[in-house]
């Protein structure tokens, strides 16, 4: 900690316990500054409306009461002025020694920003022009023991900002905008699927199989039936069971869990709407995706031509549809289809930077080369479609082409919002495509489904044809409010415990202390996601077993780093994008592929070593330039990479010799 910050946080403390005793001394004169009741009736934006033609200079005699935050403050001897804020907009008091009582006016001197108050007083316009509220009464509702920050800027403040949303939300009015757009948005998807004749339902959070998408879940136990029991990753299964049932049209808006990475664009915790329509099929779906954000988007802005991050959207008009083939051979700059040799595929695949799997087939090495340059290419909406089998294991096989299926994703700049099917109704095809995920989890894939044997047993008892969907939420109001961060439409996104805070788990109560004992030593080190426990499983490699010539060595640069921020690279389940200060005064990106071992908020703030003398090398199409060093050891078949960490009191850029 700077002296800056040093100096700050002395400064809060010394405020706060001024107003701490003030709250008391308000207590000893027999004054209680949180009283039960308030009287509230009138709110700022209706003051605004109601009196917008009021003439400058002019008083009116309507009494209003109104309450809320004390923002600004200032006085000119026998007249103050406080600016209100409600959850409507601020509001001047134009506050007059004569127009109050003696108890009134005494409160004015003892406000602190921040304080919540109720004022009663007639509407007026000052002769500036400002439309205020003169009060007549003025009350303490809630005292504020603890200041306001004057400003949230730079990375550490946005953390904050984050985990102290409440204090976003009072200081930053773009931010309360956000959520309430969010709020629209939200009502807009339920007014839009109720019209269209959707019935919205709810189905179990707890799950006892893993269904409905391919991602890691959460895990919990289920006391009352000792049950170990999964948080849904989808809604799915559950919703077609009730067109099997005799409903036509459901959907359900909810948070799914999937206990996967951070970044700006995934949270393990997010809002999906899902909805599925019996006799429907993609064409249905279509129409439905383009008509629910079109209408999300009118709720919240005014044309369908929108600015996100810099880059124009066109919402308008009908959506076009293309095969995932054709933009990957545009991207590509050569036709590639599932009837290209093998070979050439994975050589393309190689070409794109992914470590290619020899198990993958055709449709495989097309998905996963579209994910990587396909999908990043796409600007305005499309729907891509005609998905391989291989990747879509829920989904109506094309008749003429069984390798595909009536599947698309709708892509909008460079991000999926919403993927959906032609669904699956084929009791014996779904029991099949069950045991070939069962078959991959068994191979070790975590985010594999497992078998569902009461979803088949549904289907046997037939399933109409039906159109499904399901369109990311979060994602939409990033969109719509032009948001490059998940975390920035998240009221409350998940955040690392706080130094000290405790979560209730015997286990990271331990945790905890374990880091507060390296903390007093003056050493903070971010817990390895595999620990190593048992020495008598570690294999270290023999010394000079790799033989470095001198000369080689002697031109690696060894720095001290400091890690500003870092995140989970984008489609890539290894690499972690770390910004560092290499004491150049010019940020330095480094890729590692440490992901398996560490969160990415657990290195934030880090002290590590990196050679910073390499070339630039492109990874998943980004500059790594240098290398972040790590001990490595195998537990095992098993290698384990260990970050070396530093002291913090090492400077950034200190080289090691």
């Amino acid at each position: 900690m700077d002296q800056t910050q040093v100096d700050a946080a002395s400064t809060l403390n010394d405020e706060r316990a001024r107003r701490l005793a003030d709250r008391a001394a308000l207590y000893a004169a027999g004054k209680n500054p949180y009283p039960e009741h308030s009287d509230v009736t009138d709110y700022v934006a209706d003051i605004e409306k109601n009196y917008a033609d009021l003439a400058d200079g002019e008083d009116t005699a309507d009494v209003v009461k109104i309450g809320g935050r004390v923002v600004a403050k200032r006085g000119q001897g026998k007249i103050m002025f406080i600016v209100l804020r409600d959850p409507t907009g601020d509001m001047q008091l134009f506050c007059r020694i004569n127009d109050m009582p003696e108890d009134a006016w005494e409160l004015l001197g003892e406000l602190d920003l921040g304080d919540i108050v109720g004022a009663e007083g007639v509407v007026v316009r000052t002769k500036r022009g400002q439309l205020s509220v003169a009060p007549r009464k003025l009350v303490l509702l809630s005292k504020a023991v603890r200041p306001l920050p004057e400003k949230f800027h730079g990375l550490s403040d946005k953390e904050t900002r984050y985990r102290q949303r409440y204090v976003d939300l009072i200081v930053n009015a773009d931010v309360r905008e956000t959520f309430a757009k969010r709020s629209r948005i939200v009502s807009a998807f339920r007014r839009y699927m109720e019209d269209n004749g959707y019935m919205e339902v709810e189905t179990p959070i707890l799950q006892t199989i893993q269904g409905g998408a391919t991602a890691k879940p959460f895990i919990t136990h289920f006391n009352a039936l000792n049950q170990e029991n999964y948080l849904r990753i989808a809604t799915e299964l559950h919703l077609k069971r009730l067109l099997v049932g005799g409903y036509e049209r459901v959907f359900e808006l909810g948070r799914i869990f999937r206990n996967e990475g951070m970044d700006l664009t995934h949270n393990p915790e997010f809002t999906t709407m899902e909805a599925y329509r019996a006799y429907s099929d993609l064409e249905g779906m279509k129409e439905l995706a383009e008509g629910v954000i079109k209408a999300a988007n009118a709720a919240v802005n005014e044309s369908e031509q929108i600015e996100y991050q810099g880059t124009t959207i066109d919402l308008s008009g009908t959506w076009p549809s293309r095969p995932m083939t054709e933009i990957v051979s545009e991207v590509m700059g050569r036709e590639l289809t599932l009837d290209t040799p093998i070979e050439e595929l994975r050589a393309a695949a190689s070409e794109c930077g992914i470590e290619v799997n020899s198990a993958w087939g055709p449709g495989k090495l097309i998905a996963e080369i579209y994910d990587e340059k396909g999908e990043p290419s796409i600007v305005n909406p499309t729907f891509v479609c005609d998905y391989p089998v291989e990747v879509s294991p829920l989904a109506k096989r094309h008749e003429d082409d069984p390798r595909l299926t009536h599947r698309f994703e709708l892509v909008i700049a460079g991000h999926e919002y919403a993927n959906a099917f032609s669904e699956l109704n084929d009791p014996v095809d779904q029991a099949e495509r069950f045991r070939k995920q069962v078959e991959e989890k068994f191979a070790g894939d975590e985010e594999a489904m497992e078998y569902d044997e009461d979803y088949v047993r549904a289907l046997e008892y037939g399933m109409p044809p039906a159109g499904g969907i399901g369109i990311g939420i979060d994602r939409v109001v990033m969109l719509l409010t032009n948001q490059a961060s998940i975390r920035d439409v998240l009221l409350f996104p998940h955040m690392k415990p706080e130094r000290g805070s405790a979560n209730g788990a015997a286990a990271a109560r331990a945790k905890e202390d374990e880091e507060a004992a390296q903390a007093a030593s003056g050493v903070s080190i971010a817990p390895n996601k595999m620990p190593t426990v048992d020495y008598s499983k570690v294999a270290i490699e023999p010394l000079f077993e790799d033989m470095v010539d001198f000369d080689t060595f002697c031109t690696s640069d060894f720095r001290v780093v400091k890690v500003k921020a870092c995140e989970a690279v984008p489609k890539s389940k290894k690499l972690l994008q770390f910004t560092l200060d290499d004491g150049s005064g010019t940020d330095r990106t480094i890729l590692s592929g440490i992901h398996a071992f560490y969160e990415p908020e657990d290195l934030v703030g880090r002290t590590l070593v990196a050679i910073t003398n390499l070339p630039p090398r492109k990874m998943m199409g980004i500059d790594s330039c240098g290398m972040i060093i790590s001990a490595v050891h195998k537990e095992g078949d098993e290698e384990r990479l260990n970050v070396l960490m530093l002291d913090d009191a090492m400077p950034a850029g200190a080289k090691l010799c």
